[in-house]
């Protein structure tokens, strides 16, 4: 939902054009063709939006300049699962956390395990403020469980 001058509140979405407009960066093909890639499959790393783009990909080090450009505005989240490479999703702003599958590395989105931001404290080093909380859960999938 957001709202505009006025007080009008609109739940329409809003397009990537006009996102990338709203926090600050150019409109450029390569940014509309990666958010768009991650709007199709989320937990990809840089080489899988690379390849999923085909013909209109730009080399993978755009793809991974891009990438930076759109966590840094906050409009992708970048997280790191052990042994992988960091994967790449557009859901962003409410510190959910993550399961990976040990058989087939598939990602699954879990809700925040504990309220709100960050969702856990922990002994932190004096007048460390905690803003966020990344949790990796690992195990095996339901499908690749049922493979045996």
């Amino acid at each position: 939902m957001r709202t505009y001058g006025g007080g009008v509140t609109t739940t329409a979405p809003i397009s990537d054009a006009a996102l990338l407009r709203e926090h600050g960066l150019r409109v450029t093909a390569g940014r509309l063709a990666v958010l768009s890639a991650l709007g199709r499959s989320p937990h990809v790393d840089a080489e899988t939006i690379r390849q999923r783009l085909g013909h209109a990909a730009p080399s993978l080090q755009a793809v991974h300049n891009i990438l930076a450009d759109l966590t840094e505005a906050g409009l992708v989240r970048r997280f790191e699962p052990a042994r992988s490479p960091a994967r790449y999703e557009r859901r962003v702003g409410d510190n959910h956390h993550h399961a990976v599958c040990r058989r087939c590395g598939e990602v699954f989105d879990v809700e925040c395990v504990v309220g709100e931001a960050p969702c856990m404290s922990g002994p932190t080093p004096s007048g460390f403020a905690v803003e966020t909380a990344e949790l990796i859960f690992w195990g095996v999938c339901a499908a690749c469980a049922a493979q045996g």
